[in-house]
């Protein structure tokens, strides 16, 4: 499954990515997100994403996706994933909230108390401390960054390769009052840009799933943490009964990589033998999709509304049943119609809508997880 390891990085170019962020989201970045966002976008830039984005997966099935076809979008991984969030940050902030990512559920806890609970036990498991300078890799718009830094003190570097996250990422760390203790920074993090040895920790929440190797960006991460320091990720990854061969297989595995903006995604044993090969000595690792769980991970994006432990959380799980997703679907639909919303709109929601339905079946059919926990310390000199 994995690319040739010959793999050419693509070249950054940050004078253009700024450019193309205010062409297209303007001051969309001063939004409070969703749908008032989506209508503030230049129509034009919307469609240049839209089709730099969507030529990876039109018309690539599973029936016929071959080597080329994923070796092309392992090559523009960056781009790739860029005008993937270009796309779909609005959509995540109106669907699911500041914090792109699963998490564990337990009878009782509301939604948002269980995605901190998920951030909490990652950053416990890593043991980061007050005053520690940790780097979130792949940070999103800052949702983990900043509930990490309210539960440890310490504070926190968020990389980023989108540039509208950024903007809207430093924008709510001002907003409460967190400035002092978060930063965020622009860059691929294939080819990090911090000099070796710069951070006590670093983590990662289901974010390297889009770097074209794990290997590649396991080892930046080793290079830029300091000795005797620790790295934990909850990964993407396909489970160990994945088969490539096996069409029903592939078809799941690529309605989420095109649903999710992921160029390559690979199964676990590859992702622990990436842990190894990166130079990390394995302290810890374990697929917590495997917990035996009274509610299932999954329960959001599937619309299991018997699962609901709160009336707050009917508000985010209305929006993923098949009803509420036919409801955006019109309505995005509609705003396209009417001029409102820009063409690719509705769709980038089919898209997402499409994946979530790639990653529950991945998981009733045990092909899939979001949080294989790895935690891995770089050897003291």
């Amino acid at each position: 499954m994995a690319p040739s390891d010959n793999l050419a990085l693509e070249k950054e170019d940050h004078a253009r990515d700024a450019a193309f962020m205010k062409a297209l989201h303007g001051k969309s970045t001063e939004a409070t997100g969703g749908f008032s966002a989506i209508l503030a976008k230049n129509k034009e830039a919307q469609k240049l994403a839209v089709d730099e984005y969507f030529k990876h997966f039109d018309n690539k099935r599973a029936e016929t996706e071959t080597a080329a076809d994923r070796e092309m979008r392992t090559k523009e991984y960056a781009t790739l994933t860029r005008h993937y969030y270009n796309l779909a940050t609005d959509l995540y902030e109106y669907g699911w909230g500041q914090s792109f990512h699963f998490c564990r559920y337990s009878i009782g806890e509301p939604f948002y108390q269980a995605i901190a609970r998920h951030e909490h036990y990652l950053a416990m498991k890593i043991g980061i401390q007050a005053g520690m300078k940790v780097l979130d890799v792949g940070c999103g718009v800052g949702g983990p960054a900043r509930e990490i830094a309210k539960f440890t003190d310490a504070h926190i570097t968020g990389l980023n390769n989108n540039d509208y996250q950024i903007e809207r990422a430093t924008r709510y760390a001002a907003k409460e009052g967190l400035s002092n203790q978060l930063k965020f920074v622009k860059g691929d993090f294939m080819q990090m840009s911090f000099p070796d040895e710069s951070f006590d920790a670093v983590y990662a929440i289901e974010a390297t799933v889009h770097a074209p190797k794990l290997v590649g960006v396991y080892s930046e991460i080793y290079r830029v943490l300091k000795p005797g320091g620790v790295f934990g990720v909850y990964e993407w990854l396909m489970t160990d009964n994945y088969d490539n061969n096996n069409l029903e297989h592939r078809d799941i595995r690529l309605a989420i990589e095109e649903g999710n903006g992921i160029s390559n995604m690979v199964t676990i044993s590859e992702g622990l033998q990436a842990m190894k090969d990166a130079g990390f000595e394995l302290l810890h690792h374990e697929d917590l999709a495997k917990r035996p769980d009274p509610i299932p991970w999954y329960w959001g994006i599937a619309g299991e509304t018997k699962y609901m432990q709160s009336y707050w959380d009917l508000f985010t799980v209305l929006r993923m049943t098949h009803a509420g997703r036919r409801a955006v679907h019109v309505f995005t639909g509609l705003l396209e119609t009417v001029g409102l919303a820009p063409k690719g709109t509705k769709k980038t929601a089919d898209s997402l809508a499409k994946g979530a339905d790639g990653l529950v079946a991945g998981a009733k059919k045990d092909l899939f997880t979001p949080m294989y926990l790895m935690v891995g310390r770089k050897p003291a000199n």
